[in-house]
């Protein structure tokens, strides 16, 4: 009999994938909801939705439903065809976000190159060579591609990866001086109404604003990155709808299928007409059983949606009344929320938090990152936050 524990499968990693993850010890088998259960029948509530993906948790009846009628008429068929599942999606994330076009790729790296092809494009063909550069800011990430690398404004990314995609410059949040002081050779800023893997800091709206502005005066494009941010995560279908800004273009990914790979991008009326035949595609991009998944996640989550927003204050607010010893503060927006810890590092207090049975994140220097399924209840919640107090009044990990 072949039994499968957390020592098997380690050696089976260790002898067969790539060292590219720092693994935490717990093998997963099952989840349900928002639990998960460890090749031991262990049992641990999820704060992470697999760092944002599961949106709507695990094994949702309807999700599950969806996929499988789905798998069992067309999985895949390429895009040099027509399906019915692509074109409902798009239609509907175009509803949902105001935007005017889609195109579905696989992840969020693919959907910020993606975007940058769009703004670059458009500039050339408007303004002739040589008007290329993206802005972005400094704390942001935008994926591990060597292009999104670049994007990144988080110098321990670009290490040993050099050189790196050129045509990107990275300026402080909130500082207007610097974005004023962008070079003629500007075509677009990109920022995240969120920036996650950062430290989860929320951009000021205000600030957002003036950037929009300075877009509009000088034609260059305002990119929003909301592979974290977007489809519900911080209480709006996506980020940039609670800052009171119209993007001419934003990426997705992470929670829109479910659980399954897809992300892609979106753009307004003005750039609808920037890409044509030949100039992008994704072999698996818009496949009909990763849009199946999104359909049926973005109709679990209409009901979730409304209570975003007063979740994620909720879970702030309390663990900001424990009084906790160890933690500074908490920041984020929704259900995208840093917890500023001390006495110990990130990683080991969240270690600490897995042995006690409880899955999170970190972010930036300092943070410890919680994304749970948006689906989340208070029952959830609650253990969630018992579990937290508890190790976090545990004393210090140094």
């Amino acid at each position: 009999m072949n039994v499968t524990t957390l020592t098997t499968l380690k050696a089976q990693y260790d002898a067969y994938i790539l060292p590219t993850y720092a693994r935490r010890d717990a093998a997963f088998a099952r989840g349900v909801g928002c639990r998960l259960y460890d090749v031991d029948g262990k049992e641990y509530i999820d704060m992470s939705s697999g760092i944002g993906v599961n949106s709507v948790g695990y094994a949702h009846p309807d999700w599950v439903a969806a996929v499988a009628a789905q798998a069992g008429t067309l999985a895949h068929a390429s895009n040099l065809f027509y399906t019915e599942p692509a074109a409902r999606l798009a239609e509907r994330l175009c509803a949902l976000s105001g935007m005017a076009g889609a195109f579905f790729a696989n992840s969020g790296a693919e959907a910020n190159e993606g975007v940058f092809k769009v703004a670059r494009k458009y500039s050339e063909s408007k303004y002739g060579a040589g008007r290329a550069t993206i802005a972005t800011l400094t704390g942001s990430f935008h994926g591990r591609t060597l292009t999104t690398l670049a994007a990144t404004g988080q110098g321990k990314f670009h290490r040993q990866f050099n050189p790196l995609t050129p045509g990107f410059l990275h300026i402080p949040p909130g500082d207007i001086d610097a974005l004023h002081a962008l070079p003629g050779d500007v075509c677009a800023v990109m920022l995240e109404p969120v920036q996650g893997e950062g430290g989860v800091w929320p951009l000021e709206a205000g600030y957002v604003k003036q950037v929009e502005a300075l877009c509009r005066e000088r034609d260059w494009l305002l990119l929003c990155d909301e592979v974290q941010t977007g489809i519900g995560r911080t209480g709006h279908w996506f980020g940039f709808q609670g800052l009171g800004i119209t993007p001419d273009a934003l990426s997705f990914a992470k929670g829109i299928a479910g659980g399954l790979p897809m992300g892609g991008f979106l753009v307004g009326e003005g750039l609808r007409g920037v890409l044509t035949p030949g100039d992008h595609a994704a072999t698996f991009g818009g496949s009909p059983l990763c849009c199946a998944a999104a359909l049926a996640t973005l109709d679990i989550l209409e009901g979730a949606l409304p209570t975003v927003l007063q979740k994620g204050e909720a879970i702030r607010a309390r663990i900001e009344a424990m009084g906790l010893p160890n933690v500074a503060g908490t920041r984020g927006r929704g259900l995208m929320i840093g917890v500023s810890v001390t006495g110990g590092e990130p990683s080991d207090w969240n270690d600490k938090l897995l042995e006690a049975g409880l899955v999170a994140l970190t972010a930036g220097t300092d943070a410890l990152r919680f994304l749970p399924p948006l689906i989340i209840g208070e029952g959830d919640i609650e253990a969630a936050l018992a579990i937290f107090e508890k190790v976090m009044r545990g004393g210090s990990t140094q």
